[in-house]
């Protein structure tokens, strides 16, 4: 079994989701599939948020733009003959969860801040849910798992950490289960004592997918991009950059730490553990080798 991680870029527009179904249909075995929300999706879900505490009507505007969006790539990508279930999923998502977050936001000036902060966190959290849906209906037999309550966080000295429950609920959640695409979403969690919805953090479908790949003993995790890896260099400033086609987990942590942004850098902690595989591929290119994170030899 593989994990597979697909980030904004890589389920941007209807061409890439198009490279995202060809990549999943190739692979042999089971598959964990982990998404991001459509590339900026989750800023424009934030600046509704602050547009509506700041009683902005055109919050409305621009989630009306997110919506058409996402009817439009559902167009372009789901088989038709699942098209309007997949729409009506998309838009029960708005009309019962963002439009009534957005209005409590509007209309309730004096909200307490902390109440303020789940509205936030189960707004933001609609991105990745949405995405989801349109990869579970363009995939065949995929089977989906909304907004899960298997990765837990609990707030320990105003710091919002992993609650160790974590691998023994998705376990439960994936275990036994024998259909061969499971999609669910990366970035989303829960608090283990009073089920509000979290987050893992900007970055955070990385960690979600190594903690899913480290819970199951998956054979490797895959994180799709819009690079072919890691590079010797930023190729932005150095068109002379090469990949780097192997490194170890430690190399690779300590590259995320100096800035390159191939890798959300808590990622690679519960795969090393399990010497689990971490390949980094481009999913606009996906017949390039990539590079591959492992144990020193």
């Amino acid at each position: 079994m593989k994990v597979l991680k697909f980030g904004g870029t890589s389920v941007g527009t209807a061409e890439s989701l198009t490279n995202v179904k060809q990549i999943v249909n190739a692979c042999k075995g089971q598959v964990i599939v982990v998404v991001s929300a459509l590339g900026g999706v989750t800023n424009q879900l934030l600046q509704m948020a602050d547009m509506a505490e700041a009683h902005d009507e055109k919050w409305e505007q621009v989630l009306a733009e997110v919506k058409e969006r996402h009817m439009k790539v559902i167009d372009a990508v789901v088989p038709e003959e699942r098209q309007a279930q997949c729409k009506a999923v998309i838009e029960g998502f708005i009309s019962e969860g963002l439009y009534s977050y957005y209005g409590m936001l509007f209309a309730n000036s004096q909200l307490p801040a902390a109440y303020k902060e789940q509205l936030r966190d189960a707004i933001v959290s609609h991105g990745e849910i949405m995405s989801s849906a349109i990869v579970t209906s363009m995939i065949d037999g995929a089977v989906p798992h909304y907004a899960p309550n298997f990765i837990k966080t609990k707030d320990v000295d105003y710091e919002r950490i992993l609650d160790n429950r974590t691998f023994e609920l998705i376990t439960k959640e994936f275990g036994g289960r024998l259909e061969p695409v499971h999609v669910t979403q990366g970035f989303i969690a829960e608090d283990s004592t009073n089920g509000q919805k979290t987050n893992l953090g900007r970055g955070g479908s990385d960690f979600t997918a190594a903690l899913i790949a480290a819970a199951l003993d998956a054979e490797s995790l895959e994180i799709w991009t819009d690079v072919d890896g890691f590079m010797t260099t930023d190729p932005r400033t150095h068109p002379n950059a090469t990949v780097i086609p192997e490194m170890t987990y430690a190399q690779a942590q300590e590259m995320c730490e100096a800035g390159a942004k191939v890798i959300y850098t808590p990622t690679l902690g519960p795969v090393a553990i399990k010497h689990i595989p971490v390949w980094v591929k481009n999913t606009f290119n996906p017949s390039a080798r990539g590079t591959v994170i492992l144990d020193p030899k």
